[in-house]
């Protein structure tokens, strides 16, 4: 380990990380992992990612050492080796806000809702059941099997996911001050995914929004631009309103799609300055940008840039014209490249093809320009495993059900 960097890990060998779990159990490997985030052997801080991603946070659940490693994470996100920090600070993203949270939702993180449902089930509110039930029971091997978990209740464990994953989000949110610093930082990458991380502490709006607006205006990267124009929507407080329009007018369609977003979002709370005529450019926008093709996107709902546009306009206050989003709805419907759950494919090989087929094997040239859009956009799909699902669907309609056919089949009139 490189000295220079001990600084950053005092304290680790203190704690008992034995006594911590994660997704396989006892979490006594934590701190060594932590500390290969430091080293100077990148196969080795690879493999430490790795390991700390499927275990402090695995598929979406944290466990007792997940908020533990935050602090020392934090540290290392913001004076690590550079070959560390970006993917230290994604992972205090997914230890904060998990995949459901984060690409689900388009109206931000209800902070408040969370945290009254943890409080239901929290170690305060499971203790006092189980004293009970430990004051009846008789039965030898019962009484130790609920010891044993009382105890653990009694550490400050919870069963249910939702009080086990706000422990971690508090944890991040701890570490929030520090890690302001890093929208300054020299790297666009780090301190886009700074910006990223902010969207989703609504509770300190306050301190993050002028943050977040003074980047965007200074910014000289898009996509670092655009995140932090949707994170100061998604942390949503009225004030945002005046500030963003402007970017509705900006040269790069991505600061226009960002903007447009934002307000949506904001239009949705109570006393935001967003009337018709502006709610109406933002639909026009994001309109425009349902037949655009994009070089880069944020990394809001996973990159899934027309599946965000979708979700934003169903989102819209319900005094909105519902009409007036039809046209980027439909134009959204066969933009499946970067749908990861497949959900959206999906949805859209039933829109599109509706059974009966007039022809066992269409040709492609037949095909309507949505239908052609949706069949090049599987060709080029980033997930082969969403075709790889739908292949069944495709071989009933009588279409390439594979990537390497589906390419073939589109071939000279594939698009972008």
């Amino acid at each position: 380990m490189i000295n220079e960097y001990e600084k950053l890990l005092a304290g680790l060998d203190d704690v008992d990380w034995a006594g911590l779990e994660h997704a396989y159990g006892s979490a006594h490997d934590v701190p060594g992992r932590i500390r290969a985030l430091c080293g100077s052997d990148d196969e080795a801080r690879e493999r430490a990612f790795m390991s700390l991603f499927s275990s402090i946070f695995h598929q979406g659940s944290r466990y007792s050492a997940s908020p533990v490693a935050v602090p020392f994470l934090a540290r290392i996100a913001v004076a690590g080796p550079a070959a560390a920090r970006e993917d230290t600070i994604l992972l205090l993203t997914r230890l904060a806000v998990d995949w459901h949270d984060e690409y689900g939702v388009t109206t931000g993180i209800n902070v408040a809702g969370w945290r009254a449902a943890a409080a239901e089930c929290g170690p305060a509110e499971l203790l006092p059941w189980y004293e009970e039930q430990l004051a009846v029971e008789t039965d030898p091997e019962k009484r130790a099997k609920l010891q044993e978990i009382q105890d653990w209740v009694a550490a400050g464990n919870s069963f249910d996911s939702r009080w086990s994953a706000l422990q971690a989000y508090d944890a991040v949110l701890t570490e929030r001050p520090g890690l302001l610093v890093l929208l300054g930082d020299d790297d666009a990458r780090l301190r886009t995914r700074t910006a990223y991380l902010l969207a989703w502490f609504p509770e300190f709006s306050a301190t993050s929004l002028p943050r977040l607006m003074a980047l965007a205006a200074h910014e000289k990267a898009p996509v670092t631009a655009a995140t932090a124009l949707l994170a100061a929507g998604l942390v949503g407080h009225p004030s945002a309103v005046d500030d963003i329009t402007p970017y509705l007018d900006a040269a790069d369609p991505l600061l226009r799609w960002a903007a447009a977003t934002a307000l949506v979002r904001l239009a949705g709370l109570d006393e935001a300055p967003v009337g018709p005529v502006l709610l109406g450019r933002a639909v026009t926008e994001l309109t425009a940008a349902s037949h655009s093709t994009f070089d880069h996107v944020t990394d809001y709902f996973e990159g899934d840039l027309h599946g965000h546009i979708e979700r934003t306009l169903h989102a819209l206050p319900p005094t909105s014209e519902p009409a007036a989003a039809r046209e980027a709805l439909d134009a959204c419907l066969p933009r499946i490249a970067r749908d990861r759950s497949g959900s959206r494919t999906r949805k859209a090989i039933e829109r599109l093809f509706p059974a009966p087929q007039p022809h066992l094997a269409p040709r492609y040239a037949d095909l309507t320009v949505a239908q052609q859009q949706l069949l090049n956009d599987l060709a080029g799909h980033q997930h082969a495993w969403v075709i790889r699902s739908s292949a069944d669907r495709l071989r009933e309609l009588g279409l390439p059900c594979s990537q390497e056919a589906l390419q073939s089949f589109v071939g000279v009139h594939r698009t972008a």
